[in-house]
């Protein structure tokens, strides 16, 4: 191997980089392995369960595994010893974000998380931003499906529009079979909330008893018409409005998706193909509105979970290179990456279309 590996347009990374993914067992700590592994870096696998780290060590020789329960900063700071990154692919993140954030700072390398939560994610701008910058470096929540995929499409549709009067993300799943994760993640978030919902409206989140609309969505063919529910709140209503300038975010999910979510007895994802990917396939449809004029921004691909394993490294590897519009503090994807770049960086993993 040679001193320096080329891994995309022409950055390169130091061969062997090593990164620290926490909860690296879980479904899409897995995915995150496995891309940082092809993309050339050196995977630390850490998390709280050690049977479970040398389980997944066993199917990937040579990963070092370093366990780390999250109330204990000692090990945590063993677990990102010598690492260019960590990335959090543990949740719920009401539980591990601040402890692995904490670590990072410490140790004063970047740190990336899947985090859909939206509370959690809060928290995260709201409690590290400051310590952020002081301890230069970056520290970008919600780099994943939910959150950070939304971001980069409604960034990349607004294109040179410093303001819009709307945005709306549509997600179009054609089933979503949710991991243990998942459902231990929402579990976490209606408590925090006490069982009400939210919605970002008038340049705030708000809280509320309302039942969720069910309405029509015409998604770009093949997809077309569907039923999706309204107010269907995912991260996006944290990360878009974190830098952009949008009173209303408004997000919906495809009604046979949101169902199979609800259920509790839908079952966990199964593979189909030898990435590990599922047979969902994703259709992500955004758009935004400065008063008569109106812009859109297309993405689709397979499986949430695997998808969100490109755009957590990819956010790494830019991150190392030098390639961000900030170089400290709190930051969502849209505000520290060129989200058309980036979008069309993930060409193997995503279909991309914008319309202005």
């Amino acid at each position: 191997m040679s001193a320096r590996q080329t891994v995309q347009a022409g950055q390169t990374v130091q061969a062997g980089q090593a990164v620290t993914v926490y909860g690296a067992y879980g479904h899409t700590g897995r995915f995150v392995v496995a891309e940082l592994l092809e993309r050339g870096f050196r995977p630390i696998a850490s998390g709280r369960d050690a049977e479970k780290l040398r389980e997944l060590a066993a199917s990937h020789p040579g990963i070092e595994v370093r366990p780390a329960p999250v109330d204990d900063p000692a090990a945590l700071d063993r677990a990102v010893a010598g690492a260019a990154a960590v990335i959090n692919t543990a949740g719920p993140f009401a539980t591990t974000a601040a402890p692995v954030i904490e670590a990072a700072l410490r140790a004063r390398i970047p740190y990336v998380d899947v985090a859909a939560e939206i509370e959690a994610n809060v928290d995260t701008f709201a409690q590290y931003a400051d310590r952020a910058r002081a301890a230069g470096t970056l520290v970008i929540p919600a780099m994943a499906f939910f959150g950070g995929l939304g971001d980069l499409l409604v960034t990349a549709a607004m294109g040179d529009w410093t303001r819009a009067d709307e945005a709306h993300v549509a997600y179009g799943l054609n089933s979503w079979h949710p991991t243990a994760g998942t459902r231990a993640a929402g579990k976490v978030s209606g408590e925090r909330r006490d069982g009400r919902r939210v919605r970002f409206s008038q340049g705030r989140l708000q809280y509320h008893d309302d039942a969720l609309p069910t309405l029509k969505w015409s998604f770009p063919e093949p997809m077309g018409a569907r039923e999706v529910i309204g107010e269907f709140t995912m991260a996006d209503v944290v990360t878009v409005p974190s830098h952009l300038a949008v009173p209303e975010v408004r997000t919906y999910m495809t009604a046979e998706a949101a169902g199979e979510l609800a259920a509790p007895d839908t079952p966990a994802p199964t593979a189909v193909d030898e990435f590990g990917r599922s047979a969902q396939s994703f259709l992500v449809d955004v758009v935004v509105r400065s008063g008569g004029e109106q812009r859109r921004a297309v993405a689709s691909g397979r499986d949430i979970y695997a998808v969100s394993a490109p755009l957590a490294v990819e956010a790494v590897h830019r991150v190392l290179t030098g390639r961000t519009g900030t170089a400290a503090g709190v930051a969502s994807a849209g505000a520290v990456f060129d989200a058309p770049e980036f979008l069309r960086a993930l060409s193997a993993h995503l279909s991309l279309e914008l319309s202005r």
